[in-house]
């Protein structure tokens, strides 16, 4: 088969690789109709998780079909169309018995593209099948489950359910990437009484817009000083940093009003600092997160019910056999505004808008 591979920083490729099999009874193998670029994959290229070994299949989320189950694995059978959650669960370890499934101790967690070979491939190998799949219901398009694999359970648990929104409160996303724009989707749900949209990029900006945040600012102009004209000056109850850079974080915890939440969202490959000398007086919360996608049959109910606008973040489509391009204008999201790539079957044609 065919799949991505990871060969060292700045080195991969589309090529042929065995094709998987299942090796433990709690397995199954998927056919993948449908995957797509993660930022956390732009990390991996640059070298920032040195975790990842040379040879690995790259990729965590995808939509596919069952084509073989090892003998113990009960909920899922040939032919079902799944979602692949991009964290694998034991489900039997102490931190999946309490819904910690990012944490399992039991050879899950993040796993796939990771420590094992992943979804950017013709096919996968899923191990603890039974609760690291979901099945899809019919009406449900490919394209917008797949975006229910990572980005909407990171940002909705790691950036909203963290940050505790609550009804009334002023949220700042410090981001409008596509965590960004599904924790400004997923924090509209809580009824906050505005949301303010910060990035660089004029494109995403506009696109947050679009995705019902109330105000937007570029980083280079100010933010924190929109946010406190819009606070009379307490600052934002709930910061969401979606970016994984430290100057984003240091500016979330200058933008955030005391007794206030910062929620750590972001992918960082190099130390943060906490200024604790500003902080250790404000009562200031902040909290971070591997996602644990507990949250993904409440989001599948909600997808499949028409809530959440989730096709509206893929800009491009490419065939498989495109993926280097993918990433390649995936990478470039400042110049192409690229939201969210998605790869699929032979029924998505290639689409390359000039714009969001």
């Amino acid at each position: 088969m065919k799949a991505f591979v990871f060969h060292g920083p700045g080195q991969s490729a589309w090529e042929e690789v065995p094709d998987p099999a299942v090796k433990e009874p709690t397995d199954a193998v998927v056919r993948v109709d449908a995957v797509t670029i993660c930022g956390t994959d732009l990390h991996i290229l640059k070298g920032d998780l040195p975790e990842v070994h040379p040879g690995t299949v790259l990729g965590h989320e995808a939509v596919g079909e069952i084509v073989e189950v090892g003998g113990e694995v009960q909920t899922v059978r040939p032919g079902d169309r799944v979602l692949v959650s991009c964290i694998t669960s034991c489900g039997r370890c102490a931190h999946c018995r309490q819904r910690m499934y990012g944490q399992c101790r039991g050879g899950g967690g993040w796993i796939l593209g990771h420590l094992i070979d992943g979804t950017q491939a013709e096919y996968v190998r899923v191990p603890y099948a039974d609760l690291s799949v979901h099945v899809l219901p019919g009406a449900v398009d490919s394209r917008d489950a797949v975006l229910l694999a990572d980005i909407f359970p990171t940002a909705y648990e790691v950036g909203v359910l963290n940050g505790q929104v609550r009804p009334g409160d002023t949220v700042a996303v410090v981001g409008a990437g596509p965590i960004g724009l599904a924790a400004i989707t997923t924090a509209r749900l809580f009824s906050p009484e505005r949301i303010i949209a910060v990035d660089l990029a004029p494109a995403r900006l506009e696109a947050a817009h679009r995705f019902g945040a109330d105000a937007v600012a570029d980083v280079h102009e100010a933010p924190g000083q929109l946010v406190a004209d819009l606070t009379d000056g307490l600052g934002a109850d709930v910061v969401i940093e979606a970016v994984g850079v430290p100057e984003s974080f240091e500016l979330c915890t200058r933008m955030v009003r005391p007794g206030g939440r910062v929620a750590n969202v972001g992918v960082h490959g190099g130390p943060a600092t906490l200024h604790l000398e500003d902080l250790w007086s404000k009562n200031v919360t902040i909290t971070t997160g591997l996602v644990d996608t507990h949250s993904t049959p409440t989001l599948l109910r909600m997808l499949a019910a028409g809530r959440l606008p989730t096709a509206r973040l893929v800009t491009h489509t490419f065939p498989p056999d495109l993926m280097e391009e993918a990433y390649d204008v995936f990478g470039r999201a400042g110049e192409t505004a690229a939201l969210k790539v998605v790869l699929g079957g032979p029924q998505y044609e290639v689409a390359v808008p000039a714009a969001p």
